[in-house]
């Protein structure tokens, strides 16, 4: 009896040892267990905190940055929240897209805001470029002094680029470039946009070509041709010429501008394409300080009346290569049937105004006045300094020149004020 007391006592022991080992074991286990959850969750809190301060600091400026400065990246996330936290990288991405509209929507505003300030502003300054340019060609045709008439013949010539500047500040705004011209030569039209950039000394065009531009291109191709002369020229050394050429194609004719400035590198053509294709809206915060605005309104030029506008060839000159192509629908017969006068006309003060209305002039027969240098100024290239000309010679080249050339260069009215809403529509 007491062996068997003694066997089931040990078996009660046992059995208790057991079960009191298992236990142990399981508690050891679930104690390991709770330790590895634990380190889990530390783990992934710290990776939480750490992802949301680098969103807050990081990321979403960046965000921000790069809705004005297409050369920003947002930086991506620390970790890779799609194989540690994948609902939460889902969520990060959820607050980062929110984030975006919610910014773009709030830039649009503001550039429609900004853009209705600046046309109606643009309005008032070309309101007033107009009526200085009346008092100015009162004042040429009232005075004879030749040291007066060159005084006036700079400051009609200053406010034709300001008229341009305003003019093309309203078309990047939404505006139209004015009313409807005549049918104006290739020619003339190249004619007329050099008159309006400061540089006009140097631009040299060679080729006449026998075709006109349509009346409802006329203004839009001068004002293309105008940002885009003004570009090479201030891109380039003032000591070299910009050479302007034409090139006939089955479906139009190219306009091709080279300059002997810096060429463009890769991300500089790319921003630049994008802007003279025209197919998105232009944000006027994005055009940089100062502003450059001569692509931007190339490219809403083109788009609206059917021209094509490139950057992508390198000047034989080293530079850049500007072809402004119109095709055929765009052109027409010279008026009256009549070829224009030779481009390269001889040393004159002789100048008259084209049937267009566009001026008609020697690319020597105004006056030389010192380069100003400029802060785009690239590689030296090709071309030939203009020689000065006496005062009174030119003053008097200065006044006739002028003379023919002002309607070409008067600037628009502005939109919706003095012109018929059929003359502001393509």
């Amino acid at each position: 009896m007491e062996q068997f007391l003694l066997a089931a006592a040990f078996v009660i022991v046992a059995g208790a040892g057991i079960a009191a080992g298992v236990l142990l074991v399981r508690q050891r286990q679930a104690t390991a267990e709770l330790r590895a959850q634990n380190a889990a969750l530390a783990r992934g809190l710290d990776l939480r905190e750490k992802e949301l301060r680098h969103l807050a600091d990081v990321r979403l400026p960046e965000l921000m940055e790069s809705l004005t400065n297409p050369g920003v990246r947002v930086t991506g996330p620390l970790h890779d929240l799609d194989r540690e936290a994948p609902a939460y990288g889902q969520a990060m991405q959820t607050v980062l897209d929110l984030f975006a509209g919610s910014a773009a929507r709030v830039r649009e505003r503001a550039d429609k805001s900004a853009k209705s300030t600046l046309r109606a502003m643009m309005r008032a300054v070309q309101s007033l470029a107009n009526e200085q340019q009346l008092a100015i060609s009162h004042m040429q045709e009232r005075h004879d002094d030749p040291d007066v008439l060159e005084g006036l013949l700079r400051i009609d010539h200053m406010n034709a680029q300001l008229g341009r500047r305003a003019q093309a500040t309203a078309v990047l705004c939404g505006s139209w470039p004015g009313q409807q011209r005549s049918a104006s030569s290739l020619t003339d039209v190249v004619r007329g946009a050099t008159s309006r950039i400061r540089d006009y000394l140097r631009i040299n065009l060679e080729g006449t070509p026998n075709t006109a531009v349509t009346s409802r291109a006329v203004e839009p191709v001068v004002l293309t041709l105008a940002e885009l002369l003004d570009n090479a020229a201030r891109h380039s050394r003032p000591d070299t010429a910009v050479e302007v050429n034409f090139r006939s194609a089955h479906n139009g004719v190219a306009i091709t501008i080279d300059d002997a400035g810096v060429a463009m590198d890769a991300d500089e053509l790319k921003r630049a394409a994008e802007l003279l294709s025209g197919d998105a809206s232009v944000d006027i915060h994005r055009l940089g300080d100062p502003p450059r605005v001569g692509f931007a309104v190339a490219g809403v030029l083109a788009a609206r009346y059917g021209f094509r506008v490139s950057v992508d060839s390198q000047s034989p000159y080293g530079g850049v290569r500007a072809v402004v192509f119109v095709p055929s629908a765009l052109l027409t017969s010279l008026p009256d049937e009549r070829a224009p006068e030779p481009a390269a006309a001889p040393r004159t003060a002789d100048a008259a105004a084209t049937a267009g209305g566009l001026p008609k002039r020697s690319r020597v027969a105004v006056a030389e006045r010192p380069a100003e240098p400029d802060a785009g100024d690239g590689a030296a290239g090709a071309g030939e300094r203009p020689q000065a000309r006496p005062a009174r010679e030119t003053a008097a080249g200065l006044g006739a020149w002028q003379r023919g050339t002002r309607s070409g260069r008067a600037a628009a009215p502005p939109d919706g004020e003095g012109t018929d809403s059929k003359d502001l529509r393509p």
